[in-house]
């Protein structure tokens, strides 16, 4: 590393360490303080702040490294940061991910772990780097809480050094703000011109201003064959309620073609086609997955320009029989968790060819990056920002940042916490989609409260440009019930009656307007961006050849009606 980056690092360290750093010998001096269970832990004078950090040796499993416990409150929001070192590499591996986790151990003895700052494919190149990330802790009442360095391969070892935990304070104003960001980012002014006949009684004449469509995305996961083939209350929700959808499974490459040579189009397809019908966007999802799990057999058996002709294939395959009908696309899908092709082919940069391929394949979509724990976690927020600069900077074709969304069980959405990680990624200035969002919890009145708080939180954010529900109905939910605003039955459920009640009350414009006198009267309404239509009512009926229709964008609108018999 070099060293001005060292001293860079070294003074940021120095000014949290002073916010009242909840870790003890956080430069590592020496061990002190620190546990090193069933690992072998050293002085070393190979260092990047300070005079000496800590060498780990000995490791038998992933989750190995120094520990140490910290006192943390129920419900609070920390910031986390770290410095690392590996020293050593995996043979056929680029890199390693290593990061430092978050152990809670619970009053009645449970467990439960999260990860709060991590980065992937670091490499005994990489020298000294920086984990920054953040943790919310449970509200479960807390026995102890224990921080621990993880994630290399157990024949790993590494150096730690200066190491910092510090309690960010509680955003107590944040519904204020995010209810000043969403009604100045997405409303717009009507201007209204009235001009009333001297034949008309001005107190018989009513303007009514209705939205019939919202602008901003709201969408849904589909489940293609449920969607097609199955119940039709599935089908009428979804195309009642939501303006876009994102195909769930069938475009994914594993559902496509399962078996080399026998790819399935026809579900998706023909389901993007019926969307179309109904008005409603598509985002296709995806392209190709970097997770071993969803890597068929067959792709897994090939390698160099084989494997790289199979992944060529199926871009300009899948690509070229949906170009028009989609409008984004998720390219390598959660590529921070797992670098398959890249480890599979010895190349780092495999994830920007893929992009490029994409782009040139069909310049018109939009493409994304798609990945986890980078809003409703904090642990790889500001890899996903390196990852998207670096995407960005390679000139192919990346348009938005795809943030999945899924919170914990059982977990309150934290509005400072999503905001703070929210602008971590606008610093790469490109829009933001949050694209699989769901929450999780038995009661429907709390699951009702968490989806409220995590819509005003991301809606009220101006990078996110548009909100997709991974899915509604409960039987096809994957995090079933918890996670469902529709019930078994087709009910909607306390969770569902909030959402839609934000979605098409609170935030679309339906007002109507008296008139006071004969001749010019004026009167602004701000209403939120999409579709209109205005309505003159004159003693209870509407006068039929004066309505007007019109988009309202970011740009006001002046509306002149001439009220006349």
């Amino acid at each position: 590393m070099h060293v001005g980056m060292v001293w860079w690092f070294y003074l940021i360290l120095l000014v949290q360490i002073k916010a009242q750093n909840l870790v003890k010998n956080a430069e590592l001096e020496s061990t002190s303080s620190w546990d090193c269970w069933g690992i072998h832990c050293e002085v070393t004078n190979d260092h990047a702040s300070g005079q000496h950090a800590v060498k780990v040796t000995g490791r038998q499993q992933e989750y190995e490294g120094p520990s140490q416990f910290i006192n943390v409150q129920p419900n609070s929001h920390y910031s986390v940061t770290g410095i690392v070192k590996i020293l050593n590499d995996y043979p056929g591996e680029l890199g390693q991910k290593i990061g430092i986790g978050v152990e809670f151990t619970y009053t009645d003895g449970r467990k439960d772990y999260l990860g709060a700052a991590s980065l992937p494919l670091i490499n005994s190149h990489s020298g000294f780097v920086h984990l920054k990330g953040d943790f919310v802790s449970p509200s479960k009442p807390l026995k102890a809480t224990r921080i621990y360095y993880n994630g290399p391969k157990p024949s790993i070892n590494f150096i730690v050094d200066a190491t910092t935990v510090n309690h960010i304070p509680t955003n107590t104003n944040w519904r204020t703000q995010s209810d000043h960001t969403i009604n100045t980012l997405r409303k717009s002014n009507i201007n209204f011109h009235i001009n009333v006949d001297g034949g008309i009684d001005p107190s018989q004449v009513q303007i009514e201003i209705k939205q019939t469509k919202k602008s901003f995305a709201f969408g849904t996961a589909v489940a293609c064959d449920e969607y097609m083939y199955g119940h039709q209350q599935y089908k009428d929700f979804l195309n009642k309620h939501f303006n876009w959808v994102t195909t769930e499974g069938a475009l994914k490459w594993p559902s496509m073609e399962g078996t080399q040579g026998n790819i399935k189009y026809d579900l998706p397809v023909n389901t993007i086609k019926e969307l179309r019908k109904h008005g409603i966007k598509v985002r296709a999802h995806n392209i190709i997955w970097s997770v071993p799990t969803f890597i068929q057999s067959w792709v897994k058996a090939l390698s160099g320009s084989a494997l790289r002709q199979a992944v060529s294939q199926r871009i300009t395959g899948v690509m070229s029989k949906v170009k028009g009908l989609v409008e984004h696309w998720d390219v390598n899908n959660e590529d921070l968790h797992s670098q398959w092709y890249q480890n599979r082919l010895s190349d780092a940069n495999y994830n920007v060819e893929v992009f490029q391929q994409a782009h040139k394949t069909d310049p018109s979509v939009k493409l994304f990056l798609n990945d986890y724990n980078v809003v409703a976690q904090g642990e790889f927020t500001q890899a996903y920002l390196k990852q998207a600069l670096h995407v960005k900077g390679s000139n192919s074709g990346l348009y938005g940042i795809g943030v999945q969304g899924h919170f914990s069980d059982e977990m309150r959405p934290d509005p400072t916490a999503i905001k703070a990680r929210l602008d971590v990624l606008a610093q790469a200035n490109l829009p933001i989609w949050i694209t699989e969002l769901d929450v999780m919890a038995a009661d429907e009145n709390t699951r009702a409260d968490y989806y409220e708080t995590a819509l005003r939180s991301l809606y009220g954010h101006p990078a996110v440009e548009g909100i997709v529900f991974w899915g509604f109905w409960s039987p096809r939910h994957w995090r079933g019930v918890k996670g469902a605003i529709l019930n078994a039955g087709f009910t909607v459920n306390a969770a569902g009656r909030r959402v839609l009640d934000l979605l098409e009350n609170q935030w679309m414009t339906h007002e109507t307007r008296k008139i006071t006198k004969i001749g010019t009267n004026y009167f602004t309404v701000k209403g939120f961006h999409g579709d209109y239509q205005v309505k003159v009512m004159y003693q209870g009926r509407e006068l039929t050849d004066q309505r007007k229709s019109f988009n309202l964008g970011k740009s006001d609108q002046n509306i002149n009606i001439h009220v006349h018999k």
